[in-house]
């Protein structure tokens, strides 16, 4: 209906309207080849396990039906007897003759949230039958022998990506809500969510990569990452940023954080509201965070070494000499806290003290299990990424981004494509999202030393790491150490951190067990009161007892690991203002660096 005021709507009217929308789609669909046309060709093994994987799930499973065919007969049967149960339940609601779904016994599922899945029978026949269908196929494949454990985790794992891709929420002929949606707003949903894949397609080079946040609503410095602060130091990996006082006094001794170079540092600074960084300030600490270059094919060569030599030890010894303090506190995040223990085992083995403690965020060491991550760790990803690298000399960030993205994928592809491409919707104004998109290229000697040396050998924990000519062992770590691990972390699962920190040679050890993941798990703001976190006094032995003894406390662990840091920090000193009679400012905080590559600027 036409509002108040408005001319009543015609024929004519819609006419116009359609004719509108078409010319539309044809310069759309112009530009969607245009922007397909500029994909790079990338090695295929990136897009893809081997088509061995599956060569080898075949064999087993035909092995099985020669050898064992009742336990195949039994998997069928049941999908069938509960297929027909379905059928005919379906037809007894209809033949009441009132348009309604039979009973519904199938669990909360957010990609079928809308009432209409529930109570049409048809998208409710076709919702029930598709999760039967994944229940088969993926009982199937847990129960199918004749894989090896790695294989047959690899095995459940992309059938669970083709299941996800197969759900009828997907596809515009069978998501009720997308179909409504087209209907009341006479195609227009449609033709702006053709527009926005084209806008992904184009701002991604030929890639598709659904936008999760409103690129336009953010931008780092004006209104997410603004913490008061100054970059004093820059060299060709990092520019060292040193935060503004919030206080008149400051413990003495600096601290240090290294974030991952996988993604921005300004994670730990979206908002004030849950800013780790303004935090940090508040509590009277001086603060310096470490801005990792973005590399692109210039810095194929760079390897560990380097990140170690001109990145962990660089950065800790212009912190000495800005602050004049002989030892700074250190910090690590995920794959920074990955490498800061490699650079700790190496200051260790050349008597370097110039550490006083070190606490790692979400850090694996010890990679015999990596959990859900292990599935691309295989030699057919690994040898594609290695193919790749020697062509471009680096890893494309979309390729990482499209990684973390498919371990969770109805959340992170499927769900944000629907809204954005289906519903036309505009992606939401999310801090947390925009930063998700904001990821960062990896070297190319870097990304392969790391799959091959740490995560596939195990060196660290087992034979020990080399770098810059030093083999170390996660036992030469002897300073005072906290780690604190994510209990729902689908990243570094927090088993696998615990096994490592359990192995590093300090005898003062604390480990801290937060509730929820990888990124909330850590900004977890004690303002907030949301998530807690559990402790423990008794032995680093194995994992489950330990959480078995654990004691739990609600809310944030961040108060508890401010007065464990503060007693490592030395006394009150007059606060100190960023650089130095030898450090001048060179960009207001949060630097150049950050901005490299930033959602296409």
């Amino acid at each position: 209906m036409a509002e108040s005021g408005d001319e009543p709507e015609t024929g004519a009217t819609n006419l116009d309207r359609l004719n509108r929308n078409i010319k539309k789609i044809e310069a759309l669909n112009t530009r969607l080849i245009a922007a397909l046309q500029r994909r790079e060709v990338h090695e295929p093994g990136l897009h893809a396990p081997n088509p061995s994987l599956y060569s080898r799930a075949y064999a087993a499973m035909v092995a099985e039906m020669l050898t064992n065919p009742a336990k195949m007969l039994e998997h069928q049967v049941s999908y069938w007897g509960k297929s027909l149960k379905h059928w005919v339940e379906a037809q007894q609601a209809l033949s009441s003759g009132e348009l309604r779904a039979p009973e519904d016994r199938t669990p909360a599922d957010k990609r079928f949230s809308s009432p209409l899945w529930q109570s049409h029978p048809y998208f409710n026949f076709i919702k029930q039958q598709y999760l039967l269908s994944a229940e088969a196929i993926e009982g199937a494949v847990n129960d199918l022998d004749g894989l090896g454990p790695d294989e047959k985790r690899r095995m459940a794992f992309f059938t669970r990506q083709l299941v996800d891709l197969m759900s009828p929420a997907n596809y515009l002929g069978t998501n009720p809500e997308a179909l409504a949606r087209a209907v009341e707003t006479e195609g227009q949903s449609l033709v702006d969510g053709l527009e926005n894949l084209v806008r992904d397609i184009e701002a991604n080079d030929g890639e598709l990569l659904v936008t999760l946040a409103d690129r336009d609503a953010f931008e780092v410095g004006r209104n997410i990452a603004t913490s008061e602060g100054a970059v004093v130091y820059r060299n060709r990996m990092f520019e060292l940023i040193q935060y503004a006082p919030r206080t008149e006094t400051v413990h003495r001794t600096p601290l240090l954080i290294f974030p991952p170079w996988i993604n921005k540092f300004y994670i730990l600074d979206l908002r004030e509201t849950n800013s780790m960084i303004r935090w940090i300030t508040e509590q009277g600490f001086t603060l310096f965070v470490v801005s990792w270059v973005n590399p692109d094919g210039r810095f194929a060569d760079i390897g560990i070494d380097e990140y170690v030599a001109e990145g962990y030890l660089e950065a800790i010894a212009q912190v000495r000499a800005i602050t004049g303090e002989a030892k700074v506190n250190v910090v690590g995040y995920c794959i920074g806290g990955t490498a800061l223990a490699i650079a700790l085992g190496y200051m260790a083995r050349t008597g370097d003290k110039s550490v006083r403690s070190a606490t790692y965020f979400t850090t694996l060491t010890d990679f015999a299990d990596p959990g859900e991550v292990g599935v691309f760790l295989s030699n057919d990803f690994v040898d594609g990424i290695e193919r790749e690298v020697a062509d471009k000399g680096y890893l494309h960030s979309h390729f990482m981004a499209r990684t973390f993205s498919y371990l969770r994928a109805p959340d992170l592809v499927y769900g944000p494509a629907v809204r954005s491409y289906m519903m036309g919707q505009a992606p939401p104004a999310f801090d947390l999202l925009y930063w998700n998109g904001d990821s960062t290229n990896l070297p190319g000697k870097m990304v392969v030393q790391y799959l091959r040396r740490l995560c596939q050998d195990n060196e660290f924990a087992e034979a020990g790491y080399a770098v810059l000519g030093q083999r170390v062992r996660l036992k030469d770590i002897q300073i005072p150490l906290v780690s604190i691990a994510c209990e729902t972390d689908h990243i570094a699962p927090w088993r696998s951190a615990f096994v490592g920190f359990a192995q590093m040679g300090s005898r003062d050890k604390t480990f801290i067990l937060s509730e929820s993941g990888h990124i909330a798990g850590i900004v977890n703001p004690p303002s907030k009161g949301k998530y807690g976190h559990y402790t423990s006094d008794g032995p680093l032995d194995d994992p489950d007892s330990w959480q078995a003894g654990a004691s739990f406390t609600k809310g944030s662990w961040w108060p508890r690991w401010r007065d464990w840091l503060a007693r490592r920090s030395g006394a009150q000193v007059p606060a100190r203002a960023p650089g130095g009679p030898h450090h001048p400012v060179l960009d207001p905080a949060p630097g150049t660096y950050v901005k490299a590559g930033s959602h296409g600027r």
